[in-house]
């Protein structure tokens, strides 16, 4: 059976919502897969990076906080991750900055959002919101924000990381979902920002990934304490349909550092 689409106008161009035959729906952004929700099911995550994101907060963030948490996403789309943690995080607080008014309207009619205050849609710029955050505000920061298949630069500049790292807790997490060629130029121009700004960085993608191989996503991650994978942690990541590797604070300090760095070294 084949998938049906169906189109809307939104106010960044146009959104798709792909029909898929198991129940799943795809959204789509001026072409460009955005989201992948399946209605009742908030635990699926069908795009690997957000099953990566997904994996470390789990572990990473201490379970007695959890349901106080306050959670920042930059970049809504149909609002996967903050269905996620809206469920697993009972408790927990969500805030979607989203660009686009027509997107995020669509977002709470098809995407079955939680209500506010547990999802609350901010319609705004990622960046201006960002730098309009008080300090230590929110929890965990993930960002997730694209123009066609790009990040915007504006989000990816150490004035940036400096507004999202001083909007955090002292234990706080900020994570963002990185797009980045088979060279690693962008996860490496990133990782070299955020080095200035959080004192602990590290990184998750796949094998191939890691070692140049292909475009593909990976996810960086800042934060004011010391980052390491636990062995649950490490399990999780593995067992994944796109299995993938947690690298910790010297990977990532090299790759930001090294002009000829070899990724599989």
């Amino acid at each position: 059976m084949a998938a049906k689409s169906e189109f809307f106008e939104i106010d960044t161009g146009t959104a798709e919502i792909l029909h898929e035959p198991d129940g799943s729906m795809v959204l789509l952004v001026n072409g460009v897969p955005s989201s992948h929700v399946v209605p009742g099911e908030p635990t699926r995550l069908d795009f690997e990076y957000m099953r990566w994101i997904a994996d470390f907060l789990d572990d990473a963030y201490p379970d007695e906080a959890k349901p106080k948490s306050r959670l920042t996403h930059l970049g809504g789309g149909a609002c996967t991750l903050a269905r996620y943690f809206a469920h697993t995080w009972p408790g927990s607080r969500n805030t979607v900055v989203e660009i686009d008014g027509e997107l995020a309207q669509l977002a709470r009619q098809r995407f079955d959002v939680p209500r506010s205050p547990t999802v609350k849609i901010r319609v705004g710029d990622a960046r201006e919101e960002t730098d309009g955050f008080k300090p230590a505000t929110r929890d965990v920061i993930i960002r997730d924000v694209f123009s066609s298949a790009t990040t915007p630069r504006n989000l990816t500049t150490v004035e940036f990381y400096r507004s999202a790292r001083a909007s955090l807790s002292e234990g706080g997490l900020y994570v963002a979902n990185c797009g980045s060629h088979a060279d690693l130029t962008e996860a490496k121009e990133e990782l070299a920002g955020m080095c200035e700004v959080f004192p602990h960085v590290a990184a998750i993608a796949d094998p191939p990934m890691l070692k140049g191989r292909r475009y593909g996503n990976i996810v960086l991650i800042g934060a004011n304490r010391p980052l390491e994978a636990s062995d649950a942690l490490t399990r999780n990541l593995l067992k994944g349909a796109v299995p993938s590797q947690f690298k910790g604070e010297a990977w990532a300090r090299r790759l930001a550092t090294s002009p000829r760095f070899d990724p599989a070294g």
